[in-house]
C-alpha cells in the first residue's frame, strides 16, 4: 500500500542564517523546543502521518538543488509531499489530507485562513520539473505552472515555521497553550 502514498520530502539542508543572525546559538533545527528538537517535533508529525517519507539533509546550493536531490533519491514514488523541516507544529493529519487531495490532482497547496503553507503536495506528473529545479527559488515555478488546487486547513502548523529566536519563542508559548500536560 505504501507504493500508491506520496513520499514527503522534508527538506533540512538550509544553513539557518537567520536564526543564528537573531542570537541563535545553535541551528534552528537543533533548537530546544519544550524538550525536544524543532526536527524532532516536525519528524513526528511527518511519522504521525502513516505516509513514506525521506529527510533531506545533505548540504545543497539552494532549496531547488534540495528538492531536485531528494526527488531523485525517491524517484520511484508516488508523487510527493515537499516541506521545510521547521514545521514543528504541523499535524499528522494535515499530511494525511494533502496527499488524499493529491489523489486527483497534479499540485496541491494547503491554506490556513488565506496563506498558503506546506506541505506542498506535487503528483507524478511533476516529476521531471522538480528534477530540473536549482537555486533557491523551490518549486514555486512548478506551482506556477499547474492550476493548484488550494487545500483549506485548520492547522496553523502549515504555516508557522521558525526562522528566528522570536519565531521559536512564540511557537513555545503556542505549545503551551495547546498542551498543558507538558508544562
Amino acid at each position: 500500500m505504501t507504493a500508491l502514498l506520496p513520499t514527503v520530502i522534508v527538506l533540512a539542508s538550509g544553513r539557518g542564517v537567520r536564526f543564528t543572525a537573531s542570537g541563535g546559538t545553535t541551528h534552528k533545527l537543533q533548537a530546544k523546543l519544550m524538550g525536544k528538537t524543532v526536527l524532532q517535533h516536525t519528524m513526528e508529525a511527518v511519522q504521525g502521518s502513516g505516509l513514506p517519507w525521506h529527510l533531506e539533509d545533505e548540504s545543497h546550493p539552494g532549496m531547488g538543488d534540495s528538492i531536485a536531490a531528494a526527488v531523485k533519491k525517491t524517484a520511484q514514488a508516488n508523487g510527493w509531499l515537499i516541506m521545510p523541516a521547521d514545521l514543528p507544529l504541523i499535524q499528522s493529519s494535515s499530511l494525511a489530507a494533502v496527499a488524499a487531495a493529491l489523489m486527483n490532482r497534479e499540485v496541491v497547496v494547503p491554506v490556513y485562513r488565506g496563506q498558503r503553507g506546506h506541505p506542498v503536495g506535487f503528483a507524478m506528473g511533476c516529476r521531471q520539473a522538480l528534477l530540473d529545479l536549482h537555486g533557491d527559488r523551490g518549486a514555486a515555478r512548478v506551482v506556477g505552472a499547474h492550476v493548484a488546487m488550494e487545500l483549506p486547513l485548520d492547522d496553523l502548523g502549515c504555516v508557522t515555521d521558525i526562522d528566528t529566536v522570536d519565531d521559536l519563542q512564540v511557537v513555545e508559548q503556542l505549545l503551551h497553550r495547546t498542551t498543558p500536560a507538558m508544562r
